[in-house]
């Protein structure tokens, strides 16, 4: 179950994240409800997460799925650039996270 609150958590940022971009500056009542209702959800869930894995693991994974999402969104929906170098820095936090989740003893398998 904690894994399954971890990617929810995630997704909840991403949605709150992305729909920061539509509050035009906090102006929009549905967009701003979007962005309160997916970051209480993402730090409710990811309260629960900490009680099982360490802060630290969970925090990498968190954000640096987050960050990689938020950045290919942006660039296939919301038609944002990202020149090579932001490419291989979004795959490098990509593999990052998979080196934790494969090879770490932090966590449990």
């Amino acid at each position: 179950m904690t894994w399954l609150y971890l990617g929810i958590a995630i997704a909840a940022e991403v949605a709150g994240t992305i729909a920061l971009r539509y509050t035009d500056g906090f102006s929009r009542p549905l967009p701003i409800l979007i962005v309160a209702l997916g970051y209480g959800l993402a730090f409710f869930l990811l309260a629960k997460v900490v009680q099982v894995l360490p802060l630290a693991i969970t925090y990498a994974i968190w954000s640096g799925v987050g960050i990689a999402l938020v950045g290919i969104i942006g660039w296939v929906w919301i038609g944002q650039k990202l020149d090579l170098a932001a490419l291989i820095g979004i795959a490098l936090i990509i593999s990052g996270v998979v080196v934790i989740n494969l090879f770490s003893d932090s966590i449990s398998h």
